[in-house]
């Protein structure tokens, strides 16, 4: 073989090469960076049941089409080290998720609308169960996306299938125009457009609701908050705040769920 000829096959063996590096990667809708999962984790089978919340029915189930655009919460602290609903234990500082349909354990891509950072979160956990947010993301994940400090931001979220046995996090590029060099400042993120913040004045958590009022009076003084009744009667509201922002409320929310209260909602006031 010719000098000539050994070139062109060592070549033809090295784009070989680099085209089955380039397996794996990719994945759904071929986007860059994100893991391919070729020994996927089983799903968690009593996860998928039917389940209730404060009076709400939840159905999981499968949804390989599932894309949404909302608002995502984060939790931290107050859990970390406790186990989630697929059994594994949270930690914070690992790129995972809450959802309250999606298979457990899953893969997904959530995109911050407001500065275009991207990421692939496992989802292990059931949540949030507030009206208005569509996920639950780790304190780990809340920071790479830029949304720490503001609490709460405006999300899409698309589904990608089974995570693999262990892990599955994976920072992506950014969407949209380039970010600033590391050299200089980062721009300031953009405000997140929650109407709710300008219609109302207070924020309060409700820690539960109760048909017996001593019972919710000793609950009330034990978070060092107050009882509610209801105006059609018969039923108790516990309640703590107010506080003037809902990120303030929702840190608060976290603590009351700490202290056994699972069930505890956020609400507003005026």
């Amino acid at each position: 073989m010719t000098t000539g000829q050994w070139m062109r096959s060592g070549l033809i063996l090295g784009l070989f090469s680099l085209l089955a590096a380039c397996s794996t990667v990719g994945g759904k809708g071929g986007a860059s960076g994100i893991p391919v999962v070729k020994d996927p984790a089983p799903i968690v089978s009593g996860t998928m049941r039917p389940y209730q919340v404060r009076g709400r029915w939840y159905t999981p189930k499968e949804q390989p089409d599932y894309e949404e655009v909302g608002m995502a919460s984060w939790y931290g602290d107050a859990f970390n080290g406790r186990p989630t609903s697929s059994g594994e234990r949270f930690d914070m500082h690992q790129l995972t998720a809450a959802h309250k349909t999606l298979p457990l354990p899953g893969l997904v891509e959530v995109t911050n609308l407001e500065n275009g950072r991207r990421l692939v979160v496992r989802v292990n956990d059931r949540g949030p169960f507030v009206d208005s947010r569509i996920i639950d993301l780790s304190r780990e994940a809340a920071q790479e996306l830029g949304m720490l400090s503001q609490g709460v931001g405006r999300v899409r979220v698309r589904y990608l299938g089974r995570a693999p046995r262990q892990g599955g996090g994976t920072i992506l590029r950014a969407e949209g125009p380039a970010r600033a060099p590391s050299s200089a400042p980062a721009p300031a993120p953009s405000p997140v457009p929650v109407a709710v913040v300008a219609e109302v004045a207070s924020f309060w958590v409700q820690a539960g609701t109760f048909s017996d009022q001593g019972e919710a009076s000793r609950i009330a003084e034990h978070l060092s908050g107050w009882v509610r009744a209801d105006r059609n009667g018969g039923r108790y509201n516990v309640v703590v705040g107010p506080w003037e922002s809902a990120n303030a409320a929702e840190v608060a929310r976290q603590s009351v769920v700490a202290k056994g209260y699972v069930g505890a909602l956020l609400i507003s006031g005026s």
